[in-house]
């Protein structure tokens, strides 16, 4: 039975993985992790606390401008300042947002509407945009590892490509405590939903709110921790890995007496990219969960479709409608 409150069960923690470790067994690691949890926290990552900071405090800089400041840079369609509106499709949430590509001409483009000092902005943006992508590099290629995958680089690859359509994002949810009642001690942040990505990296100030889905429905609590780095487990993934890996469900609550923001990477593939997963990952007990799409293809559903809908499942392979119905 899937539980619907808002209040999460306290469980066993989610898993904390130490990259430091001996290889294989970090590999074997992040596996199980992304098989149970399609979750899992990364410690002694390697990225320099000073880039994570500098790109921390850029973020509340542009949030403490004035709104006529911040709308400057344009609704979200999708990319720019976006406030409460979440998507096209109706949902909201208790937020303001900056949604960025992460281009070098984007980021240049941008960085006069969003910072006072548009060269330090998009020196650090890019600083932090390439200290992520090797983490992520990094993780995809441990997977791949830990899956036996052949091509070791099968899945980074898809994330190097100069055209990648890759994301950062700033999410800042506001104080409540001028609102504080405890009717207003579960508000939505962020409605539950998946990341249509490859994977995300999600750095968060000391504050908590962000909850993942198990299968059975418990929404387990993420406490914050600043020498972590949170990864998520993206529909594309999912595909990638022929079902072996979860895409998780998560969502903010705005419960907290202090404001709180996060900065998420998202590590897309190019927009022609085709979807399919390594001949390693199909077999005969093992067939093909989802048919070949492109990244265009499944970027242009997601947006079409409200954030709690379930959208990989749109395409699932013909041959397993039977199975999955």
């Amino acid at each position: 039975m899937v539980v619907h409150s808002l209040q999460p069960q306290v469980i066993t923690s989610v898993p904390i993985i130490d990259l430091s470790c001996k290889r294989s067994h970090v590999s074997d690691l992040i596996v199980k992790a992304c098989e149970e949890y399609g979750f899992f926290k990364i410690i002694n990552h390697g990225v320099s606390k000073d880039i994570v900071s500098r790109m921390e405090q850029e973020g509340l800089d542009f949030f403490a401008k004035q709104v006529l400041e911040k709308q400057k840079i344009g609704p979200p369609d999708p990319l720019g300042y976006g406030v409460k509106d979440i998507g096209f499709n109706g949902d909201v949430g208790e937020l303001e947002y900056l949604l960025l590509h992460t281009s070098p001409e984007y980021v240049s483009e941008m960085s006069t509407f969003i910072s006072n000092d548009p060269k330090k902005f998009s020196s650090i943006l890019n600083d932090y945009t390439k200290a992520m992508r090797e983490l992520a590099c990094e993780i995809l290629d441990l997977m791949a590892e830990g899956l036996r995958v052949h091509d070791r680089s099968f899945f980074s690859s898809l994330i190097k490509a100069v055209d990648s359509d890759t994301l950062v994002r700033f999410n800042h949810y506001p104080s409540c405590k001028d609102m504080y009642h405890p009717r207003h001690s579960n508000r939505i942040g962020f409605g539950a939903h998946s990341d249509p990505q490859i994977l995300t990296l999600l750095r968060s100030n000391d504050v908590e709110g962000l909850q993942i889905c198990m299968d059975d429905g418990v929404w387990v609590p993420i406490q914050p921790d600043p020498n972590a780095f949170c990864v998520n487990v993206g529909d594309t993934l999912q595909a990638l890995t022929n079902g072996r890996f979860g895409s998780v469900r998560h969502r903010v609550i705005a419960n907290s007496l202090k404001p709180r923001m996060s900065m998420l990477y998202f590590a897309g593939p190019s927009l022609n990219t085709s979807i399919s997963p390594p001949p390693e990952l199909v077999t005969s007990l093992s067939p093909c969960l989802y048919r070949p799409f492109t990244w265009a293809e499944y970027k242009k559903t997601t947006y079409s479709l409200s954030l709690a809908e379930s959208r990989l499942d749109l395409f699932r392979s013909h041959k397993q409608n039977n199975v999955f119905a």
